[in-house]
Formats: structure tokens, sequence, C-alpha cells
């Protein structure tokens, strides 16, 4: 039999940043987001003859990194502390400019995190997990063009609000 540290390794090493990115914009905190990748990544070593191939180890590993902030955040619940939301920044061009701008992303940032769900998590698996819209809908279950058409959805209803907030501040 193979020692399958070797493999591991490499599993780690290509996709670590990008767990940790998605999960530090769940989190909100660096520590946090280090102990669950470190969480995830022992999860999936430990349980990686059930992975079956059904959608990219990279999905599945986002899959297992949503599932132990979800346990983390019902045992904070269960302990009365505070709960912790962040979710990721809209993919476009215009938006991407607009962060440049400190004052802006604080904006688009407090925007987010009054998003409902799914819009808040499908942002953050496309944006900062770089998953496709295929991995995205496998994560919940769904298909891509549900991914595709909540991205769309959410984005949209982030311009809206972007947009209001705007109109009130020219109007103050």
């Amino acid at each position: 039999m193979r020692d399958p540290q070797p493999e591991f390794d490499e599993i780690y090493r290509r996709y670590a940043a990008d767990i940790y990115r998605y999960l530090l914009r769940l989190t909100e905190n660096e520590t946090l987001a280090m102990d669950l990748l470190q969480d995830t990544m022992l999860k999936a070593f430990t349980e990686i003859d059930r992975f079956r191939g059904e959608c990219a180890l990279k999905t599945w590993l986002c899959t297992i990194a949503r599932n132990l902030w979800r346990d983390h955040l019902k045992k904070a619940e269960t302990r009365n502390l505070p709960l912790e939301e962040s979710w990721n920044i809209p993919d476009s061009d215009s938006f991407s400019q607009r962060l440049e701008d400190q004052a802006q992303a604080m904006q688009i940032h407090a925007l987010l995190h009054r998003m409902e769900e799914p819009y808040k998590e499908v942002f953050s698996l496309r944006i900062f997990a770089e998953l496709r819209f295929q991995e995205i809908g496998a994560v919940f279950g769904k298909t891509e063009s549900w991914a595709r058409v909540t991205f769309y959805r959410a984005k949209k209803k982030l311009i809206g609000m972007l947009e209001q907030e705007d109109a009130y501040e020219q109007s103050e």
C-alpha cells in the first residue's frame, strides 16, 4: 500500500491558499480561518476515501470548509457568543475600480453583510474560492445554472443597493 502523505502534501500545496481565502472571507478572522483550514485539511486527509470524484477536489474541500464553519457558528450560538459573518466582493470590473477606494470597499462590505443567503455564500465561493459555477452548484447540491442565476441576482441586488445608498447620500 502506498503512503498517501506525498499525494496529500500536493493537495495541501495546491488548494490551501484558496480554501484559506474562502474561510477568511467567511470568518473575517485570520486565526479562525487558519484553524478551520487546518481542520478542513485534516478532515479531508482522514476521509479522502469518501471522496467519490463526483465534483472537483477543490469543491469537495470548500464543502468541508463550509460545513466546519457552520459547525463553528452553531457552537458559538449555543455558547451565546457573537456570530461573525463576512462575505465577498462582486466579480466585475466596475466593482474592482470602486474597491480601490477604501471607503467604497467598506460600503460594499456592509451591503454584502446585509444580503440574505444563499447570495453571500455564492459570492464568496465565486470570488474568493474562485470556484466555477458548476463547482458552486455542487457545493449546494444544485445545478450550474442555479449557481449562475444566483450569482447574477446577487450581483444585481448589490448594484441596486449601491445605487440606493448613493442616491440617498446625494439627497442629503
